[in-house]
């Protein structure tokens, strides 16, 4: 089973944009302490990587295609998949940059089987069932579902409840832990399955 090394990588030119961005902001992170907390967080990722990267592509059934994801790092950012940006946390442990990297990683597991029809087939099934529900949740229906049996299998119950209240900020996000919460992580991934097997 292939599976990628994630390159953590700080860039200047990159940084500098996210710097315009959050200009007003008396506490954006210096170069160097954004170095210094890549070299925190590389060190942190490693003990779990393969293990959370070899689980995402089993209990998702798809295939990493890539032998490497840079990642990029930088002071202030909202997270994203693609280009894969990550920013420095200084609110929250060390960890918690796992938990939100994973959350990135299987949008980014998503994109990469994006040419793939059953993965299509698993997209149709859940915009019709969640028709009604905004286009981010129902994103983030499987996304979360998958993100629960990482978190509860490697880290425990209270990292999936920080992971969830963290992100209760946002009605979207929120609605679709909900949603996941009632009708049980395991059987959104068994139909999620079912369609890309």
């Amino acid at each position: 089973m292939l599976l990628p090394k994630i390159i953590f990588k700080y860039s200047w030119i990159y940084d500098q944009h996210w710097r315009g961005i959050y200009k007003k902001s008396k506490d954006y992170p210096s170069e160097k302490e954004i170095n210094n907390n890549i070299k925190k967080i590389e060190k942190l990722w490693r003990k779990d990587e393969k293990k959370i990267l070899r689980e995402l592509s089993v209990i998702s059934g798809l295939s990493w295609k890539e032998k490497s994801i840079t990642c990029y790092i930088v002071g202030k950012c909202i997270p994203f998949s693609d280009p894969l940006t990550m920013k420095v946390y200084k609110e929250f442990p060390l960890n918690y940059f796992i938990d939100v990297l994973t959350h990135e990683l299987i949008h980014q597991l998503f994109i990469q089987n994006e040419d793939i029809q059953k993965l299509n087939k698993a997209w149709n099934y859940f915009h019709r069932k969640y028709k009604k529900e905004e286009f981010n949740t129902i994103i983030h229906i499987p996304v979360h579902a998958i993100h629960s049996h990482i978190i509860l299998k490697y880290f425990g119950e209270k990292r999936l409840k920080r992971e969830i209240e963290s992100l209760n900020r946002f009605p979207d996000y929120k609605k679709s832990w909900d949603i996941v919460k009632e009708e049980e992580y395991q059987k959104i991934i068994k139909e999620f399955n079912k369609r890309v097997e």
